[in-house]
């Protein structure tokens, strides 16, 4: 089915259900009605379908005439704690909430996909599972959805996520690392206080977060490989009392970002080097909580191959484009971790229709016209996986 044919028979639905999603949003682990218009639409469809993941998320059922293997496709359905800015007519509904980084895209294209993809059965060679995932933005969602057997059989899985800095009518994908790891760190100092004008009877913790700072940007300057791009980031330091005081405790807070699963455990115990013999050198205690929210997002290449060869075939020829790798991180790489993935970033962006705002912006939004794109391409890569 060409894009004119799709946009025929399938493009007002998916206007509307993306129009329908933008205006209710909700935010991670709370998708209730969202999870409950899915489930409505499936129902109408015929698409079986089961409770998979937190309290909202679902995974569907499509199965082809013929036997093959089993892929996975993934549209995740949490929304931002962000006031809505743009004025649109369908506008979030809900204050202080918005689908500002695209998801109502990602549920409205993944049930229309679910459409076409019910209509072609006949043609489809084995499985297609349908993951309606919650709470992508605090990384739980995917995590939750393995541990309820989403993956149980899947021999391969495939995500789309919308980019606004790609322009609409091109498709971003690559082999290997595309997106970073995010982890969250907690560093508490224990000092000793006293007055300020008598230091050398006092543990200062604020000079010992001072040191810390600067000591830990080394890890990334001179431990890790320059070829392998690495972030140590220190986000909020928190220190002292009153001005005439020496601080007895201070607490710093912060991110690490990377692309090499190598990095995964490395980072951890640099890190915990760093702050005791820190802490040490001054004679304070210093004590590191270090949490790993998502993995590195990593590209199978077989995956994306087949990948790409769908994205010419049902965007264009010359749709296929890549970018550097981005240093936000994206859940999905618990699926791909599991089994063979990839994720492609489906353009949105154009200045003819106001889509010239980054993911998370009030103002953030989508080329509707591209969204069919994103049907295309889920369709496509279902069909050709389970061919093969």
């Amino acid at each position: 089915m060409n894009r004119k044919e799709a946009a025929a028979k399938y493009g007002d639905y998916l206007i509307e259900m993306r129009r329908w999603f933008h205006a209710h949003p909700e935010v991670s682990g709370k998708e209730y009605e969202t999870s409950k218009r899915v489930k409505a639409e499936l129902d109408k469809l015929g698409i079986s379908w089961r409770p998979c993941g937190l309290e909202t998320g679902i995974l569907a059922t499509i199965q082809g005439a013929k036997p093959g293997k089993t892929i996975l496709l993934r549209g995740d359905m949490d929304a931002l704690t962000v006031q809505e800015e743009t004025g649109l007519p369908f506008a979030s509904e809900n204050p202080g909430v918005m689908h500002a980084c695209g998801h109502d895209c990602h549920i409205s294209t993944l049930l229309t996909a679910a459409r076409m993809l019910n209509d072609l059965k006949s043609e489809l060679c084995g499985t297609v599972q349908l993951a309606f995932q919650p709470a992508e933005e605090i990384a739980q969602g995917a995590k939750s959805m393995i541990e309820n057997g989403a993956l149980d059989g899947v021999d391969g899985c495939f995500g789309i996520h919308v980019w606004s800095d790609v322009p609409a009518g091109k498709v971003a994908l690559a082999p290997g690392p595309r997106m970073a790891a995010a982890d969250m760190f907690t560093i508490d100092i224990q000092g000793k206080g006293g007055h300020g004008s008598a230091p050398h009877q006092c543990v200062d913790a604020a000079v010992v977060a001072s040191a810390m700072v600067g000591n830990l940007q080394t890890i990334v300057s001179r431990e890790i490989e320059p070829g392998d791009p690495a972030v140590l980031t220190v986000g909020r330091m928190d220190v002292g009392t009153r001005w005439n005081v020496v601080a007895e405790y201070a607490k710093l807070e912060g991110t690490t970002r990377y692309f090499s699963r190598d990095l995964q455990t490395r980072f951890e115990e640099m890190m915990e080097r760093v702050v005791t013999q820190t802490a040490r050198t001054f004679r304070a205690e210093a004590k590191l909580t270090y949490d790993r929210i998502v993995l590195p997002t990593i590209n199978d290449e077989t995956m994306t191959k087949l990948s790409i060869g769908a994205a010419e075939k049902a965007i264009g020829p010359d749709s296929v484009i890549a970018i550097d790798r981005i240093t936000g991180g994206e859940d999905f790489s618990f699926f791909m971790e599991k089994v063979p993935g990839a994720i492609a970033l489906m353009g949105v962006g154009g200045e003819a229709c106001g889509a010239i705002w980054p993911q998370h912006s009030g103002k953030y939004r989508v080329d509707e016209d591209a969204l069919m794109n994103s049907v295309l391409l889920y369709t496509q890569v279902a069909m050709d996986f389970n061919a093969g």
